[in-house]
């Protein structure tokens, strides 16, 4: 299969013609394994990955390496009856084995379902059984969290160690044959479940097609100036778990050919980050506003030799400050980019072709089509404030949420996705954020289910009832605050604090845990016995002096 790479023509320079002009050719079949692996057996020599850790260890892997590491897994799979449509857990944080697992996933025709290394063990027993992932592939604390949980998962077949070389993942891996054939799929077939969060129950997995990558193409060659160009070199610290660092980073590098770092160092370092990319001479990277701020801190950069020509940011506001720093200190301007799991890459801008209005979302990129609505689904005028909505008839948009078929209606409005995120757009044509019309918190990139840790707080016998905002924070973005009625014949303390803050942390993830803890006498509720968070949210912005 030949694919139009770029999709938009170097040597554009005028947006505007570009989203007018501009119409999608979607294969009937397509496969992502093929299109970003073994369709560059031609260069098989050319490196795919670059990868090091926080030790200093590092090694390359090549297109070659690739194919051949993940046919033969692919044959390992076979081999254990994994068939079309299962699910394949991969919890891994950036090295080559997890990228591998995708591909050989995906050349069989099964669902690859990345999850966080940050998961505690709730969180991850909800998603293997609600997923019932067949296989999981994973080492160190993970691998003991999923090993305790298996007695509780019926699908679950094997779980397999990468650092365990005897029965494990590589020994399998070389006893297994390095040719196969990648399953011929269409483009509509599944391809990889994502849990993501909500305001209300538990989180849902959304699950997306092979042509989820072809849509994510346009936004990415903008946001990053018409990549490919020669000598690009792609990193970013979001963890390959996510959306963001899957599919806005390292599998769209691949589709083109161009090489990824990959750096599995625990905990953001802002000065490993600049020596890492001046080693490796990285010069596009998708790096979150959180992350920037941290780098921020270092001072003047001059010290570096850094060659970064494009930065895609997402997650949250970037702002007119972080901006303008990037400007001054990494030479670069920054390319804000909105998008959700559901429905990614859809607006942003590129500075090589349109002037940037720092704070301002951007404007659909070309192929996407994003409107402000009104409840009715019709749309708002310039200026007004409504529910940010993509058209469903879109290769970036996700086939529906695993096993809920009312919830994924539910998200539609007739022909438009409701993204839950509320924006207006400007006189000239640009998005702007405004909030969010749910109660999601939004915490250094990260999308956080208020529901998923108030579950887990109510666990504690000290909690009685709890709610979970998300409090403005300078660095985060927002931090997750609890606030906590506590049951009888409990009092506050500090020790009492830091005990439920790690009921968090322990079961569910440590960007989950609430950083602030109010103990209060009773909740705002509603007449109906709802909590009333957006009295909790008003009130918080309002104590940190946030103007509405």
């Amino acid at each position: 299969m030949t694919y139009p790479t770029p999709l938009i023509p170097h040597g554009s320079d005028n947006f505007g013609v570009l989203q007018e002009t501009f119409r999608w050719k979607i294969p009937e079949y397509f496969n992502i394994a093929e299109a970003v692996c073994d369709r560059h057996q031609v260069h098989r020599d050319r490196v795919a990955l670059y990868w090091e850790d926080a030790s200093g260890q590092s090694a390359e892997y090549t297109f070659g390496d690739l194919i051949e590491l993940s046919n033969r897994f692919a044959n390992v799979l076979v081999g254990l009856g994994i068939q079309a449509g299962d699910r394949v857990g991969i919890i891994l944080p950036q090295r080559v084995e997890a990228a591998v697992c995708h591909l050989a996933a995906w050349k069989i025709g099964a669902i690859s379902l990345p999850l966080s290394v940050l998961f505690g063990i709730d969180a991850l027993k909800y998603r293997l059984l609600d997923s019932a992932a067949r296989v999981v592939v994973t080492t160190g604390d993970p691998l003991d969290r999923v090993e305790a949980l298996r007695p509780e998962l019926p699908a679950l077949d094997l779980v397999m160690d990468c650092d365990r070389r005897k029965g494990g993942f590589w020994d399998l891996v070389d006893q297994a044959a390095s040719q196969t054939k990648c399953l011929r799929t269409r483009a509509d077939d599944p391809a990889i479940l994502i849990y993501t969060s909500g305001t209300t129950g538990p989180p849902k997995g959304a699950l997306n097609a092979h042509r989820w990558l072809l849509g994510n193409l346009t936004g990415f060659e903008l946001s990053h100036e018409l990549f490919p160009q020669s000598g690009d070199c792609f990193w970013t610290p979001a963890d390959w778990a996510w959306a963001g660092g899957l599919m806005d980073a390292l599998i769209p590098s691949w589709f083109y050919g161009c090489p990824v770092l990959g750096y599995d160092g625990g905990r953001f370092d802002p000065e490993r980050v600049c020596q890492l990319l001046e080693k490796y001479r990285v010069r596009n990277a998708f790096i979150p506003p959180t992350a920037l701020k941290l780098l921020r801190q270092l001072g003047s950069l001059d010290r570096f030799d850094l060659r970064l020509r494009s930065i895609m940011s997402a997650g949250e506001t970037v702002g007119s400050q972080l901006y303008h720093w990037a400007q001054e200190e990494l030479h670069v301007q920054i390319n804000e980019m909105w998008g959700q799991t559901e429905f990614n890459y859809a607006v942003g801008n590129s500075s090589s072709m349109m002037s940037i209005v720092p704070g301002a979302m951007g404007k659909p990129y070309p192929g996407h089509q994003v409107e402000p609505l009104d409840s009715s689904g019709q749309p708002m005028a310039d200026g007004e404030i409504g529910e940010l909505c993509g058209w469903r008839d879109d290769p970036v948009m996700f086939l529906g949420y695993w096993n809920r078929e009312a919830a994924t209606e539910d998200q539609f409005m007739g022909g438009w996705w409701r993204s839950g995120d509320m924006g207006y757009r400007d006189s000239d044509g640009y998005l702007w954020f405004v909030g969010r019309g749910d109660d999601v918190i939004s915490s250094s990139g990260y999308r956080i289910g208020p529901g998923e840790i108030e579950d887990c707080l109510l666990k504690h016998p000290a909690v009685a009832q709890v709610a979970a905002i998300g409090s403005p924070d300078a660095l985060r973005g927002e931090i997750v605050k609890a606030f906590i009625v506590l049951a009888h014949g409990h009092c506050p303390s500090d020790d009492l604090r830091d005990d439920i803050q790690n009921t968090v942390r322990n079961n569910l993830a440590a960007y989950e845990y609430p950083r602030e803890i109010e103990f209060i006498d009773e909740l705002p509720m509603t007449t109906t016995g709802k909590v009333r968070r957006i009295v909790l949210r008003d009130a918080e912005r309002r104590r940190k002096g946030v103007a509405d």
